[in-house]
């Protein structure tokens, strides 16, 4: 399976939260934005200050996340993907979740192949499935 990842999915993969994704162990080749860096080490930032996550904890999950990450293909956030996020699309989005979509839309469009939408995100599920895409995880 060809499976387009947000930060939903792979947070809750790195922190073995029970309610991860159940198909993660069948995604072949995972595509993402390069905007989930971001979104997991910030989150990963918020838990240390709220949660109290030791170092230890916090270095842990920090390379769980980094590794995660560098399974994925990353796609950069360019000029052709902000220009296709601002776009009119059928279902409300916020910005997120509409560069989330872009890239996925895009990069679909450009590799000619089938690709699921993979994440936790309700709104991007149903922004996901309003284009076509099989959606997983919520």
């Amino acid at each position: 399976m060809i499976a387009y990842v947000d930060a939903s999915v792979l947070l809750r993969v790195a922190l073995r939260q029970p309610d991860a994704l159940p198909e993660w162990r069948q995604i072949d080749q995972g595509v993402a934005s390069a905007l989930v860096m971001t979104e997991c080490l910030r989150t990963l930032d918020r838990l240390r200050l709220r949660a109290k996550f030791s170092d230890a904890a916090v270095a842990t999950r920090r390379a769980t996340i980094l590794a995660l990450i560098g399974s994925l293909e990353l796609v950069e956030i360019d000029s052709v993907v902000l220009e296709r996020a601002a776009q009119p699309m059928p279902t409300e989005l916020g910005t997120r979740d509409a560069i989330h979509l872009a890239t996925a839309l895009l990069w679909k469009d450009l590799a000619h192949a089938n690709l699921i939408m993979a994440t936790h995100d309700t709104a991007l599920a149903l922004g996901a499935q309003a284009h076509g895409l099989l959606v997983v995880g919520v």
